[in-house]
């Protein structure tokens, strides 16, 4: 029998951020937590994947919840959140639910809405619903002129890309004479990733003839006419879509410090101001929302935590590392960097991978979690077929 009460921790949310944080915490902790997660899904979703739908590829996904969780000893409460109480470390349920706290991570994710209401505005959920038709109208020679925004709010444009040039090949593969256009903000492809990579984003891009407008904002303020900025041309399309803009989760009884409602964390994944409250993913405010880092900063909240719990491990913060895999529908390039901000240093990309397992999302825990419930249900038929990319 344990000598000492376990530290109770609520985790809210059933994203990537929330359950790697899972798995960190078994594995840091020691024993030494009691893990509560609160959230309203019954099914992980994995998102990435969903890009290559609308063209017919391997749909995204699905891990049915209890299925991630065997086996890790948590409580998940299916509901909602309602608010925090952080003066009593209480957090507080839809259905009336309150579960008390000695650590609680906030994994909720970000908001999102429209840029323009003048183009289709993606969702991950709904991508195939959404960009279906427009497939079948480039194939069919009706679509003339397609093209894909990265507005500036959005904070993970690499969806567009591997749409653009998607979208691109099936319009060559089909006999359609029709142009796909890119417009972002950065001053080259995918800069975020560094120089070495950006450079083999765009011979890619050029192979695949996709046009790219870079360093140009945008205005959409009619149907079919995108404005460009600062240059103040004009660019007519038949079909804009674009990515969504993103805003922090707004949290009763938790303040926000960052732009656009996002939570400000320290490098060890404590919201400021707030003692025992830790936050990742797209709810924080670092500047790229995507689901490796999401997975890295859940890690560096899960040895705070486990050391607040009186696991014997220092904390080594976080030190975010961004991977990428770009698929245009038949290969993967694979990019890697140090996250510095919109240009990464240490710069790497090639067609080989550089993470291992070599999926989409680089989750130290949760991708060799996924891959085996995948592995195991192959045989009974109640996954998906694997995505190529």
């Amino acid at each position: 029998m344990s000598s000492f009460d376990p530290t109770r921790v609520v985790i809210v949310g059933a994203g990537v951020a929330a359950l790697e944080a899972v798995l960190a915490l078994r594995d840091y902790a020691k024993g030494r937590v009691q893990v509560s997660l609160l959230a309203p899904d019954n099914t992980f979703t994995y998102r990435p994947a969903s890009v290559g739908e609308p063209f017919g590829h391997a749909r995204a996904q699905n891990f049915p919840l209890a299925a991630v969780l065997d086996g890790l000893a948590v409580d998940h409460v299916a509901d909602r959140l309602s608010w925090v109480d952080t003066d009593a470390r209480q957090v507080h349920a839809e259905g009336g639910a309150r579960l008390d706290y000695d650590a609680l991570l906030l994994a909720l994710g970000a908001r999102q809405h429209a840029w323009t209401e003048h183009a289709l505005t993606l969702h991950p959920e709904l991508m195939d619903e959404q960009l279906h038709g427009i497939v079948q109208d480039l194939e069919g020679g009706w679509v003339r002129s397609l093209a894909f925004i990265a507005p500036a709010g959005a904070a993970w444009p690499l969806p567009l890309y591997e749409l653009a040039l998607m979208s691109a090949s099936r319009a060559y593969e089909s006999y359609a004479d029709a142009t796909v256009t890119l417009i972002t903000p950065e001053e080259s492809p995918l800069a975020m990733f560094g120089q070495a990579a950006s450079d083999v984003v765009g011979e890619l891009l050029d192979q695949h003839r996709v046009t790219v407008i870079t360093s140009s904002h945008c205005a959409v303020r009619r149907s079919g006419t995108i404005t460009l900025h600062p240059s103040g041309a004009e660019l007519q399309a038949q079909r804009i879509v674009t990515m969504p803009e993103l805003a922090g989760p707004a949290i009763p009884g938790v303040p926000h410090h960052g732009d656009h409602g996002f939570l400000r964390v320290d490098r060890y994944g404590r919201v400021v101001g707030l003692e025992r409250v830790y936050a990742a993913g797209d709810s924080v405010d670092f500047p790229i929302k995507q689901g490796g880092l999401a997975a890295q900063q859940a890690d560096a909240a899960a040895e705070s935590i486990a050391a607040l719990a009186g696991a014997q491990i220092k904390p080594r913060g976080l030190v975010p590392v961004l991977y990428g895999a770009l698929w245009d529908g038949e290969r993967t390039l694979y990019m890697r960097a140090r996250a510095t901000g919109t240009h990464g240093s240490g710069s790497r990309a090639g067609w080989a991978p550089l993470w291992e397992p070599a999926g989409k999302i680089n989750a130290r825990l949760l991708s060799a979690h996924l891959d085996k419930i995948h592995d195991r249900a192959l045989t009974s038929d109640a996954l998906p077929a694997r995505s190529p990319a």
